[in-house]
């Protein structure tokens, strides 16, 4: 046998493996409900699973926690899973719910003074970044037990929270501030500020290099951009062609704003004219390139990981290749589904090898 044919035999071995190793892999969208606000009529209460390989299909209902002391569910604030744990986490009004994402099965859930809102997690899976709801506090808590390790005060109104993806930087958007915290993870300590943005931040996300960092503020049909190295501002990213109007929820012409995995686009949510707004990332300054009408209006977009495909809260699936709607999400009742809370978590063999995010964080390291 020929060292030429053993090589080409050999990367066939090798082609083949990968095949059947990505083939085995499972992709599913999990969403938390009620996710606008407490409004039950989107989906109902629970976490959804739906199969992102198979026309997303709806999967099952995970019972929900989460509820007030009158038994009624409360708005869920925030989302986030972990493949060296394999957990799931879900922030509601005041608690903080875990759990196992091999079994669905719910294993703790913590009350926290407060309140709770869209917290975010390292990437090994230990610590948390839990906001009150929208006081002057964040708790960084232990994920394993819900215990609350260090409090970092002196804030106006907490909400927003992100975990870069290297895990060595979080940052904290002040509902009512124009600056955004930064804080070193390691030392739980905050290290500095970005900005001042023209408004009062809103939605944001980062991305995977930890230079630049894209939000929503009040006010602004768009987004702003800044430089997470040098605290500043660079440029103001204002939609053409296209007016503000009334919204139904936060009060904010875009709450919503996210990078494809690969960091070439930028799409930000448009709520009174029911509008994806996408940018080219590519050049300065950032380029309008299209927009996408969907179904309602939206407050949130996040992306798979594999970048094709968008999820904007209204449960339209986008192609971003294409920028057409492939589908929507519907419950097991045949229900429109509809939420600003969701994560995608791949398994293998029954065990999570990899999860996204709820943020629309740029991946490119």
């Amino acid at each position: 046998m020929s060292r030429s044919f053993r090589l080409t035999a050999f990367l066939w071995v090798v082609l083949a493996w990968g095949f059947a190793n990505a083939a085995s892999v499972e992709r599913r969208l999990y969403v938390a409900v009620p996710g606008i606000r407490n409004y039950l009529e989107y989906g109902g209460h629970g976490i959804l699973v739906f199969d992102s390989d198979h026309d997303y299909r709806f999967v099952r209902r995970i019972p929900g926690a989460g509820l007030n002391a009158d038994g009624k569910p409360m708005n869920v604030k925030g989302i986030v899973a972990n493949a060296a744990t394999q957990r799931l986490f879900v922030t509601t009004l005041e608690k903080l719910a875990c759990y196992d994402l091999t079994t669905d099965k719910l294993l703790w859930e913590r009350r926290y003074e407060g309140g709770c809102d869209r917290l975010a997690m390292t990437p090994d899976g230990h610590t948390l970044f839990v906001p009150s709801l929208e006081q002057s506090f964040w708790n960084v808590v232990d994920a394993a037990n819900g215990d609350v390790l260090k409090r970092l005060d002196g804030y106006k109104s907490a909400h927003n929270t992100i975990v870069s993806v290297d895990g060595s930087r979080a940052y904290l958007a002040d509902r009512h501030a124009a600056r955004l915290a930064v804080v070193d993870v390691a030392r739980r300590t905050e290290i500095g500020k970005v900005g001042p943005f023209l408004n009062f931040i809103r939605p944001f996300t980062v991305n995977g290099a930890r230079t630049r960092v894209y939000v929503c503020v009040d006010e602004l049909l768009g987004f702003e951009v800044g430089d997470l190295s040098t605290g500043r501002k660079l440029q103001m990213v204002r939609v053409q062609g296209f007016e503000k109007g009334p919204v139904k929820r936060h009060s904010c012409p875009s709450h919503g704003v996210g990078l494809t995995p690969d960091e070439r686009e930028v799409w930000v949510t448009d709520g009174a004219n029911e509008r994806l707004h996408i940018f080219d990332n590519t050049v300065e300054p950032l380029r309008q390139v299209a927009s996408v009408k969907v179904r309602d209006q939206p407050g949130w977009i996040a992306f798979s990981l594999d970048g094709r495909h968008a999820w904007p809260s209204t449960g339209d699936v986008v192609d971003v290749a294409t920028r057409r709607i492939v589908t929507t999400l519907t419950d097991e009742t045949g229900a429109a589904v509809q939420s600003e809370k969701m994560v995608e978590v791949q398994f293998r063999d029954g065990k999570v090898v990899e999860v996204g995010d709820q943020f629309g964080l740029g991946r490119v390291r």
